[in-house]
C-alpha cells in the first residue's frame, strides 16, 4: 500500500482501514534500461523463480482472507511465514520470530506481529542492513476478499527467496529480515520496529523496502534517493534484468500523492533518520481491489525485479560502512 504523506498522518487506525487514493506519475530520473540484446540472453535469475511465484499463490490464496490484521487469514499467512523462516534457516532474536504489538481502533483492540530474522555478516559486529515487507493487506470487505497478491505478498515473497539466497551467500554484514504487519492502516508494524529494534538502532545503516514488486511491463521504481543521494550509485551501477527498467524517483518533497517518502513501511525508519530505499511499481488498476489475485501479477516481469533487487542489495551490503558513515554526515 502507498499512502499519501497527509493520510500517512491522519488516518485513523482500526484493524480494517480503507484504502488510499491512487498515486500517478511523479518526476524522476532518466531510466536506467536493460542491457542490449546479448547480454538480455545471459540474464539468469540466481533468485528461485517458482519459489517466488509459489509463495504469492500460498498468500494471496482465498484461504487467506486477504490477511487483515487480528484475523483469522492474516495468522494463517503468518504460520507459513514462520515455517518459511525456519526453513531458510534464519535465525531469530532472542529466542523468538515474532515481535508483537497492540493495535487499538474504532474496530477494537487487536494484536499485530511482525516476523524478524536474521543471517548474521561474516564481518560480525558493524552496520547493519534491514530489508522489509509488510504481509498484512486489507482482508475481507462486503463479503468480497481482497488478495492482495501485489499488494503486497509480491514483496513478502521476494523478501523470502532474498533472505534464502543470503543464507545460502552469506553477506559480509548482518542483514534483518523483518516481515511487518499493520502497514494497512498506519505502518504500525514498521513504526513498532523502529520504536523497538532488535539491535542497537545506530547500528541500522540501511531500510530496503519492498511494496508491490510484481505488477508491471517493466517500470520498477527506487525511490529515497532524492533524500539520499549518496545511495543512487549503489543503483545505478547495476544494470537491470529484462525487462526490467529501473527509475529513480517518486521521493519528491510538495509533489503530494506522487512523494512515497512517506507511504509505506521505509516511512517510519526515514523519520529516525535511517536511509531507505524503496523498490516498487506504480498503482495499476487491481491495486487495493479485489482482483489483484495471483493471475494478475507479471511473472515475466516479478523475477527480474526481484532479481535487480538482489544484485543491488549485494552492492549495498559491500558498501554498507560507507552508507552509515554517510548518514552519519546526512
Amino acid at each position: 500500500m502507498r499512502t499519501p504523506p497527509l493520510r500517512f498522518r491522519l488516518l485513523a487506525v482500526t484493524v480494517l482501514l480503507g484504502c488510499a487514493p491512487a498515486a500517478p506519475a511523479s518526476e524522476e530520473a532518466p531510466a536506467r534500461t536493460a542491457p542490449a540484446p546479448a547480454a538480455r540472453a545471459s540474464a539468469a535469475l540466481a533468485i528461485d523463480r517458482d519459489a517466488l511465484l509459489h509463495h504469492v499463490q500460498v498468500l494471496a490464496a482465498d484461504s487467506m482472507e486477504g490477511r487483515a490484521l487480528g484475523t483469522p487469514g492474516n495468522a494463517r499467512a503468518r504460520r507459513y511465514l514462520l515455517e518459511q523462516f525456519r526453513s531458510i534457516g534464519l535465525e531469530p532474536f532472542g529466542g523468538s520470530f515474532e515481535q508483537s504489538f497492540p493495535v487499538e481502533g474504532s474496530g477494537g483492540s487487536a494484536t499485530g506481529v511482525n516476523l524478524v530474522g536474521r543471517v548474521e555478516g561474516s564481518s560480525g559486529a558493524g552496520p547493519v542492513l534491514v530489508l522489509t515487507a509488510h504481509y498484512d493487506h486489507l482482508g475481507v470487505r462486503d463479503g468480497r476478499i481482497f488478495p492482495g497478491a501485489d499488494d503486497n505478498a509480491s514483496g513478502t515473497a521476494a523478501l523470502l527467496v532474498l533472505a534464502a539466497w543470503f543464507a545460502e551467500h552469506p553477506p559480509t554484514h548482518t542483514m534483518i529480515f523483518a516481515a511487518l504487519d499493520g502497514e494497512e492502516g498506519g505502518l504500525r508494524g514498521a513504526r513498532h520496529f523502529v520504536e523497538e529494534p532488535p539491535v542497537p538502532i545506530e547500528r541500522i545503516a540501511l531500510n530496503v523496502n519492498l511494496d508491490m514488486v510484481s505488477h508491471s511491463d517493466s517500470l520498477l521504481f527506487a525511490a529515497g534517493t532524492h533524500h539520499y543521494p549518496f545511495l543512487a550509485p549503489y543503483v545505478e551501477e547495476v544494470a537491470p534484468v529484462p525487462p526490467v527498467v529501473l527509475r529513480l524517483g517518486h521521493d519528491l518533497p510538495g509533489t503530494g500523492s506522487d512523494d512515497w517518502t512517506d507511504a509505506s513501511d521505509h516511512g517510519p525508519f526515514h523519520a529516525a533518520g535511517i536511509p531507505f530505499l524503496y523498490f516498487g511499481v506504480e498503482d495499476h488498476p487491481v491495486y487495493h481491489q479485489p482482483g489483484d489475485t495471483y493471475d494478475s501479477i507479471v511473472p515475466g516481469f516479478f523475477g527480474p525485479a526481484v532479481e535487480t533487487i538482489r544484485r543491488i542489495l549485494v552492492q549495498l551490503d559491500r558498501a554498507l560502512p560507507r552508507i552509515q558513515a554517510a548518514r552519519g554526515g546526512a
